[in-house]
């Protein structure tokens, strides 16, 4: 009888031990596939930075020298100076009002979106649910088919006739001027803004009610609730949709080249530098500018590459301070779940 009780739980050891090797195993394998997804991925992106050093670093005449690899055989900033010289020809200051330009148009969408999204989450009025739908359609809708409307009435800038009480033509053209840029900020057409409307929305969505019930019962009205209790609470999905406005209008070309076409960001300055058309241009002005011997299509991408870099400095340091905070409010954002 205690053989057959030995036997058995021997049994029972074996069949455990191999049940927990099996995990274990299988642990181990998506451990390391994870870990090799991941390493994968991130050679995929730091990449094509990387590829940078031996090309901007280099000397003009050692670019193609099939010698080099990582490590350029002459360090040389010539390709930085022209950049800096073609791309910002009011030198930092270039990149000091792109920063501010896209800081002051981050600020009014985060205000506006988190006003329309609060209101489309918590208040409840007639045709809210069309409003909601309208804004999940121009999402959905390419912003080319707004252009033409939208560069239509503000070439011919006359809300509700008001523009004949000031000027003699009944209206203004507003074209090229920033104020374009401000005002579809604040009346929610700025970049990808339906999005964080609809962020927003979902955010406030999910605050529990009884912080309303609450701050009513304490004498706070509307605004005040608002103020002093939703959007201190709302400081994660307002730091993630920050970010991310700040990225998409510094580099934004799209509303920058049709509304504001002469504007001084580097976005549309960088895009409209580097085309085929100027290369002759920028090859002489190496030869010129830095005495280079001979400048050859090589040199034209070297220049264009270290512009690139300078154009990603202030998203790097963006990068740097606030991915922690992205990753850890996205969950929060209304992106997940």
């Amino acid at each position: 009888m205690k053989n057959k009780r030995k036997q058995k739980y021997s049994e029972v050891d074996a069949s455990l031990a191999i049940y927990l090797f099996q995990k274990k195993s299988k642990k181990t394998m998506v451990n390391f596939f994870s870990l090799v997804l991941i390493l994968g991925l991130c050679f995929t992106i730091v990449y094509p930075i990387l590829s940078l050093v031996p090309v901007i670093f280099s000397s003009i005449e050692d670019l193609g020298n099939p010698n080099v690899i990582w490590i350029p055989e002459e360090f040389s900033t010539v390709s930085f100076k022209a950049a800096v010289r073609l791309v910002m020809p009011q030198g930092i200051m270039t990149m000091v009002w792109s920063v501010l330009y896209a800081v002051g148009i981050m600020i009014l969408q985060v205000f506006f979106s988190a006003m329309v999204g609060y209101s489309l989450a918590r208040v409840k009025f007639w045709g809210r649910g069309i409003v909601f739908g309208m804004v999940i359609l121009v999402f959905l809708i390419p912003r080319q088919s707004l252009l033409l409307a939208q560069y239509i009435d503000f070439v011919h800038f006359n809300p509700l006739g008001i523009m004949k009480l000031f000027t003699a033509a009944g209206e203004v053209n507003l074209i090229n001027n920033p104020v374009v840029l401000v005002m579809l900020a604040i009346f929610g057409f700025g970049v990808n803004q339906s999005l964080f409307i609809f962020l927003f929305s979902q955010f406030f969505k999910n605050i529990p009610k009884e912080l309303e019930e609450a701050s009513l019962i304490d004498g706070c009205g509307f605004y005040r609730t608002y103020f002093k209790i939703m959007l201190p609470n709302a400081v994660p999905i307002i730091s993630t949709v920050g970010i991310l406005s700040f990225v998409w209008n510094y580099g934004d070309t799209y509303y920058t080249n049709y509304f504001n076409p002469d504007g001084s960001y580097l976005s549309t300055l960088l895009s409209s530098t580097f085309v085929t058309a100027n290369k002759e241009y920028i090859l002489r002005a190496l030869t010129t500018w830095y005495e280079v011997p001979v400048a050859t299509d090589l040199a034209f991408d070297a220049v264009k590459q270290a512009a690139v870099l300078i154009f990603l400095v202030p998203l790097l340091i963006v990068y740097l301070i606030g991915q922690r905070k992205l990753v850890e409010n996205m969950e929060n954002s209304g992106l997940v779940g």
